[in-house]
């Protein structure tokens, strides 16, 4: 069930993103073109394609920035959820779990603190209402301007 959620989560933080990126786009074509370089260059900044854990310091700070690194996390966490209870039910030690849980970007590496699970949610809903209200707002003003003339 938390994985539907997640998807749902994502699936919601990639239209609301792709609706601010392609409101200034004129055609089908030039939305479609950007939004496959977008969709893949934030995939890949935000660990969906390659763990954060991989790359230098100051970049995975960098990265820890983005809201869609929190999807990528949350989304993570619940895939792999049943994997680590069953390392740590096969009796591997909870250090180990947990540093596995860390190299595939379960846990967000935020400035050397790790965010929790409940912070990942938090941070990604807030991302998602963010990029609405930014859509909504840019659509109210394009009104108003078009009103004007």
């Amino acid at each position: 069930m938390l994985m539907l959620l997640d998807v749902i989560l994502l699936t919601t933080f990639g239209t609301a993103l792709s609706s601010c990126v392609n409101f200034f786009l004129s055609s089908d074509g030039q939305a479609s073109a950007v939004g496959t370089i977008v969709s893949s260059g934030y995939g890949f900044i935000c660990g969906a394609y390659m763990p954060l854990a991989s790359f230098d310091e100051g970049l995975r700070n960098i990265f820890a920035c983005l809201p869609g690194t929190y999807g990528t996390s949350i989304i993570k966490s619940a895939t792999l959820r049943g994997v680590f209870d069953e390392m740590r039910s096969g009796g591997y030690p909870e250090e180990v779990v947990e540093r596995i849980a860390r190299g595939v970007d379960c846990k967000v590496d935020f400035f050397g603190v790790y965010v929790s699970t409940e912070v990942s949610y938090a941070v990604f809903i807030a991302s998602i209402l963010l990029f609405i209200g930014l859509f909504v707002l840019m659509n109210v003003l394009a009104a108003r301007k078009r009103n004007k003339a």
